[in-house]
């Protein structure tokens, strides 16, 4: 393994900045500051995307057939760590990071003509219909039914927990299509049109206040086959797929070093940087660094040609844990300021229900106004993409043969 970048790395480096310096606009810093949740709103989030795309750069892991670059490893490891050095709004992931791999990994050549350039251009706002009541950490349990209906499925079911449902248009879907098999048989990876007859959105309000999240419900959606990812009952191997990189895809260790950097400035800013806060945050700097060194293992092993494998789960554990432990430091720090409920001074990744908003100013620095909201949103962090106790079994018996 390379511990250094080479020249032209680093000449790449300085164009990713004076990019990044000409284009990240101060409305989009100052939102991404403020930001409670790992979700930038629609507007923000494709506002942002149009700039990326403009340059080229909007999904730099797609092959340079579909829109990506022909970037090295180090190349994307740079240009993520640049991305959250300069504080840039995240892109909405459902599209460009899931289902535009899903589709150029398994799907038709019609269905990547059609539904990669409007990923790229946001005219395709996606969510995940993943989870289910009784579905979760055990996906493979799902029974949203999908039945024959000739050149069509009628799907029956609902899903939950899916991030902005309310306002896209489209969902990458898995339903159960053949139930007399094992669980992980019989599944069908499908694309279902959000306006379709049948389809209702229901919001959950998350403890932060933020409407993010929803459960969908199907009454007899009719989806075309031609709307199948994959083959059908095979959906499986799909959602495997995704799954790997979404749970060890992210470069957690950056974004973290750069948050505990944040926290170190804004407690000295403040003359609350007493020992034992400073020896805490300098701890957690510590894991964060060890983390961003193992994914660096790991994406020189992926310019090999390799997949995450077992290290996304533990990617996925260590990355969420100390994101919520960066959280509780956080929360510490702001001390009494994290009372006041204020998400009108914050940038929430959707509305914010509340019947009576406050008209007063900001209550406490300006600097500590996300520590509550952003500490309650985390806790969904070793939850969400399969959570972290599965992962835990993921490992025992893939690594330990438990």
């Amino acid at each position: 393994m390379q511990l250094t970048f080479s020249r032209e790395e680093e000449a790449f480096r300085n164009e990713v900045r004076d990019f990044l310096a000409d284009k990240l606009t101060p409305e989009l810093e100052a939102y991404a500051a403020r930001m409670t949740s790992v979700y930038a709103d629609k507007a923000t989030a494709l506002e942002w995307q149009a700039i990326l795309n403009a340059q080229g750069w909007a999904a730099p892991s797609w092959p340079v057939e579909y829109g990506g670059c022909d970037w090295s490893v180090a190349q994307h490891y740079i240009f993520d760590t640049e991305l959250a050095r300069a504080g840039a709004p995240p892109l909405s992931p459902m599209g460009i990071e899931q289902c535009g791999p899903a589709l150029i990994g398994h799907g038709s050549e019609a269905q990547k003509a059609h539904y990669l350039p409007r990923i790229l251009s946001g005219e395709d706002f996606w969510c995940q219909g993943y989870s289910e009541p009784h579905a979760g950490s055990d996906l493979a349990a799902l029974s949203m039914s999908a039945e024959d209906d000739g050149d069509a499925f009628i799907c029956n079911g609902s899903k939950i927990w899916t991030t902005h449902a309310h306002e896209a248009n489209m969902m990458f879907c898995l339903v159960r299509t053949d139930a007399s098999g094992k669980p992980q048989t019989g599944i069908t990876f499908l694309l279902i049109d959000m306006t379709a007859p049948g389809v209702r959105v229901d919001p959950i309000i998350m403890l932060s206040g933020e409407h993010i999240q929803n459960a969908v419900f199907f009454d007899d959606v009719r989806v075309p086959k031609a709307n199948v990812v994959g083959e059908i009952d095979k959906g499986w191997t799909v959602a495997k797929y995704l799954l790997e990189f979404e749970r060890g895809g992210s470069s957690y260790g950056p974004r973290l070093l750069q948050r505990l950097a944040a926290l170190r400035n804004v407690a000295r800013e403040l003359g609350r940087l007493e020992s034992d806060l400073s020896q805490r945050i300098s701890a957690a700097e510590i894991e964060a660094s060890a983390l961003e060194a193992a994914e660096l293992m790991m994406m020189s092993e992926l310019s090999g040609g390799g997949t995450p494998g077992l290290k996304a789960s533990m990617m996925k554990i260590k990355g969420t844990e100390l994101s919520q432990h960066v959280t509780e430091i956080a929360l510490d720090l702001a001390g009494e300021y994290v009372q006041p409920f204020q998400p009108e001074h914050t940038s929430p990744g959707g509305p914010v229900t509340r019947p009576h908003p406050s008209n007063q100013g900001l209550v406490g620095p300006d600097s500590l106004v996300t520590a509550s909201a952003k500490y309650l949103n985390d806790r969904a962090g070793s939850i969400y993409a399969g959570s972290n106790e599965i992962q835990r079994k993921i490992l025992s018996k893939g690594q330990l043969g438990l």
